[in-house]
């Protein structure tokens, strides 16, 4: 699914959304509401994410890396083999997230809460965890 020509504003509602393989490469969705959207395997390389709502969202499998998510609200969202690298989830809420398998090289955890986040085979080697609760 492409969005060639379509413009996404910021702080859409895209609350439960059907984007399963979508490309969204670089789309500004800052503040956007895609909460309990289905974004599996969507393409979001460099997307703006910061202050997001993607609560309970299904992000498996999704390509995410380079992607601006300050402040976004991951509660519960599965990001089961989803590629972050690189990316920036500063003051991030990722309280009770699947990230069993995520890619998350390079990524800026800084401030980030991973409360009873699923972190099985998570490497966080070269992440930036300052400030960041994980327990």
């Amino acid at each position: 699914m492409r969005f060639k020509n379509y413009v996404i504003e910021p702080h859409a509602d895209l609350a439960n959304a059907k984007l399963k393989g979508a490309n969204l490469q670089g789309a500004n969705l800052e503040g956007a509401d895609l909460s309990g959207a289905d974004l599996r395997r969507a393409n979001l390389v460099g997307a703006n994410l910061a202050d997001a709502n993607l609560v309970g969202a299904n992000l498996k499998g999704a390509q995410l890396w380079g992607a601006e998510m300050l402040g976004a609200d991951l509660h519960r969202a599965n990001l089961d083999g989803a590629n972050l690298e690189g990316s920036s989830l500063r003051k991030a809420n990722l309280d009770g997230a699947n990230l069993e398998g995520t890619n998350l090289e390079g990524t800026n955890l800084e401030g980030a809460n991973l409360t009873d986040a699923n972190l099985a085979g998570f490497d966080l080697w070269g992440d930036n965890l300052i400030g960041a609760k994980l327990f």
